[in-house]
């Protein structure tokens, strides 16, 4: 696109590994928003978070676009991402707070 600026990126060896997640808890005030990226495992009594992200609502929005026109593009070249069982968006977390699962 004519009006996107190139620049480059630092990809620290240890951020670069990446790290599991399984569950995304999301929480927002009036200018964040908080995902914090979990891993529920068996054995363990609670998910624990891995990582925490705060962004403006402005990036959540690009976020959510970007993730959209990925998922759609995968879909495109791999078929329908099906969800096993019925969805669940929100559910209590106990200690936790509430949040958004995905």
């Amino acid at each position: 696109m004519a009006n996107e600026k190139e620049f480059s990126i630092e990809l620290k060896q240890d951020v670069a590994k990446g790290s599991y997640s399984n569950l995304a808890i999301i929480t927002h005030s009036h200018s964040e928003f908080i995902i914090d990226f979990a891993t529920m495992l068996p054995g363990l009594p609670k998910p624990e978070v891995g990582n925490r992200i705060i962004m403006t609502p402005e990036h959540a929005k690009r976020l959510f676009l970007a993730l959209q026109d990925n998922i759609n593009k995968y879909e495109s070249q791999h078929g329908q991402i099906t969800l096993g069982g019925e969805p669940k968006a929100t559910f209590p977390m106990g200690g936790f707070g509430g949040g958004a699962k995905s």
